[in-house]
C-alpha cells in the first residue's frame, strides 16, 4: 500500500491515473483542494443569507472564489495541463479581486457614528442606532 492510498483513499485510484498520465499526484491534489474551496464558498453564502434572512454575499465568498480559483489553474497549468480548467479559472480572477477591492474601499469609507460609534454607510445622514447627525465628511 503506498502512502497516497492511506493519506487519500477515496482519490487514491485518480492520483495514481494522474501520475500514469504524466501529472504529479500533488497538483491533483492542489486541484482538490481548490474545488473544495469553491464549493465552499456556496456554503458560506447559502449560511449568511439564512442568517440575515435575505440574499447576501459575505466577503468570504470572494476569499473562497479566488482562493478556489488560482488553486484549480494552478493544477491545470502545472498540473493536468488541461486545456479546458485553465480556460475556465484563466481570468475569474479578475471580478474576485475587483468585488474585493470595492468591498475593501467601502468599508474604509463606513463613518462613525460620535454618539455610538455604529458604522454607517457613506452616504447616511443620520445614525440608524440612536439619531445622531452624521458629518458629511465621515465621521
Amino acid at each position: 500500500m503506498t502512502v497516497n492510498q492511506l493519506l487519500f483513499p477515496p482519490i487514491s485510484p485518480l492520483l495514481a491515473a494522474a501520475a500514469a498520465a504524466g501529472s504529479h499526484p500533488a497538483w491533483e491534489i492542489v486541484g482538490v483542494l481548490g474545488a473544495m474551496l469553491f464549493v465552499a464558498r456556496f456554503l458560506v453564502q447559502w449560511y449568511a443569507t439564512e442568517k440575515q434572512k435575505q440574499v447576501t454575499v459575505p466577503v468570504g465568498f470572494w476569499w473562497l472564489s479566488l482562493a478556489g480559483s488560482l488553486l484549480m489553474l494552478g493544477s491545470g497549468v502545472f498540473g493536468s495541463r488541461n486545456l479546458v480548467v485553465i480556460i475556465s479559472n484563466a481570468f475569474n480572477w479578475i471580478p474576485f479581486t475587483r468585488n474585493l477591492v470595492i468591498h475593501y474601499r467601502h468599508q474604509q469609507e463606513r463613518q462613525s457614528c460620535p454618539g455610538c460609534a455604529l458604522k454607517s454607510p457613506p452616504q447616511a445622514r443620520y445614525c440608524a442606532a440612536c439619531g445622531t447627525k452624521l458629518s458629511p465628511g465621515g465621521g
